[in-house]
């Protein structure tokens, strides 16, 4: 699994811009809330689901957006979905819950998770995922 560091050094070979903000661990939305003020551009929440079938997903969306867990299947393909257990993340990203993030796709090299971005951050200039903490 890769460490923060070495995943900002791929970001930087595949010439992705990027810029790091480093805070304390925060631990409430009133401790939170401040962090992401000050941030420019879109943010994030993240969903790691298993379908019927068995197939692990992540989820993307704005972090305000209402994601339903009864139309999605439809809309991207897969069977009913449920969230995944901390084992099957840890298994097939290397994050505990609590720091999934897009950026975990990068600890995916059997491609095992598919990947579901919302709209209004595939439309976003800018898009805000949180990196995982050091193991």
């Amino acid at each position: 699994m890769l460490t923060p560091d070495e995943l900002l050094a791929l970001l930087d070979r595949a010439g992705v811009a990027h810029e790091t903000l480093t805070h304390a661990p925060v631990f409430t939305v009133d401790e939170h809330d401040p962090i992401m003020d000050a941030m420019p551009g879109a943010h994030t929440k993240n969903l790691f689901l298993k379908d019927a079938k068995s197939r692990l997903w992540l989820v993307s969306a704005e972090s305000h957006a209402r994601v339903d867990l009864k139309t999605l299947p439809a809309a991207i393909g897969s069977a009913r979905l449920s969230f995944g257990s901390a084992e099957r993340l840890w298994d097939a990203l290397g994050v505990r819950p609590g720091s999934v993030s897009a950026l975990a796709l990068a600890n995916d090299a059997e491609h095992r998770v598919g990947f579901v971005l919302d709209k209004t951050l595939a439309r976003a200039e800018r898009v805000n995922f949180h990196p995982w903490p050091t193991i």
